[in-house]
């Protein structure tokens, strides 16, 4: 079979290459971009007469999967997979994995820096040093004791639990089911409203669906603390960020730390979140580490070992 990776992994094609060495054995082909394709009709000729697609985090044009006639597999090296055509997929009858827990570590993780960076406004501080002023008066606060509510307990939102727990924090959550490891670990479940009410900090963890879209709007913002501050290391449409750039600056919330906005990077200089009062932004790098890259390569390749053998694993489609 053709296996076509359509886009650089952030890992050496040796390291690619290395961990396709079962699939190459078995005497299939791997095609492999390494630099991005631009245009839909340069990605339809590189992938031309491909059975299995590998992508990441880039839009995958439904014109692309059209023009693929023997595509039967997508394996993609990324978490979620709504920038898919998935209706389209359904219709072909397209096999799609994901790189499930690639990243739990890495987004906890730069979730955590994101929630200390705010609470000691250290952006803030940084740009005054390196202005050669005088120490800031600025807002700082601890973690130690604070009420944390995170809003999804799937693995990175336990993760990050496991982490704060380690600051003495209180544990709330939201989530549509509740899971026993998360009681385990302490967390409250109470209704979204109520959550908001009651942290210090939110945090964000879920996947972007119909459901979850515009999940934090105005009316939600209302119900937070003035002194609360939202993390959002998930997707950037789980929040109406206009409404969250009128509440930072109208000081109804003390601040926000955020990895994605509603596209990917770079982010448009016009967007109203950018302009906005105490807010600390990375752009969507929460699940880029070196170890995590490395992680995704192998969980990818065994997606599709698995798949060629007739036991596929990871299968979101």
């Amino acid at each position: 079979m053709k296996i076509v990776i359509l886009e650089p992994l952030a890992v050496s094609k040796d390291e690619i290459l290395k961990a396709a060495e079962p699939i190459l054995a078995l005497g299939h082909e791997i095609i492999i971009a390494e630099e991005k394709l631009e245009t839909v009709e340069e990605q339809i000729a590189f992938a031309k007469d491909a059975d299995i697609l590998l992508i990441a985090n880039s839009p995958l044009q439904p014109e692309l999967v059209e023009a693929l006639d023997q595509l039967k597999l997508i394996s993609v090296a990324f978490t979620g997979i709504d920038h898919l055509p998935l209706e389209l997929c359904k219709e072909r009858k397209i096999t799609v994995c994901n790189a499930q827990g690639y990243a739990t570590d890495a987004t906890a993780e730069l979730t955590l820096a994101l929630i200390l960076a705010a609470l000691r406004s250290l952006e803030a501080y940084a740009e005054a040093a390196k202005a050669g002023a005088a120490r800031p008066n600025l807002k700082a606060n601890t973690l130690r004791g604070k009420t944390v509510g995170i809003v999804g307990t799937g693995a990175i939102g336990l993760r990050l639990a496991e982490l704060v727990k380690a600051f003495d924090c209180k544990l709330i959550a939201y989530s549509r089911s509740e899971k026993e490891e998360a009681k385990a670990l302490g967390i409250k479940y109470l209704p979204l409203e109520e959550l908001l009410k009651e942290a210090d900090i939110v945090s964000l963890h879920l996947p972007l669906t119909e459901a979850s879209e515009g999940l934090i709007s105005e009316a939600e913002l209302d119900l937070m603390k003035e002194s609360a501050i939202l993390v959002n290391c998930a997707r950037g449409a789980l929040v109406d960020n206009a409404a969250l750039a009128r509440a930072l600056n109208a000081g109804k919330i003390a601040a926000a730390a955020v990895d994605v906005l509603e596209s990917e990077p770079p982010f448009p200089k016009d967007h109203p979140l950018l302009k906005a009062e105490h807010l600390t932004i990375t752009p969507h790098v929460a699940f880029l580490t070196e170890e995590s890259m490395l992680d995704r390569v192998q969980i990818v390749m065994k997606n599709i070992e698995a798949w060629l053998a007739g036991e596929p694993i990871n299968v979101k489609l």
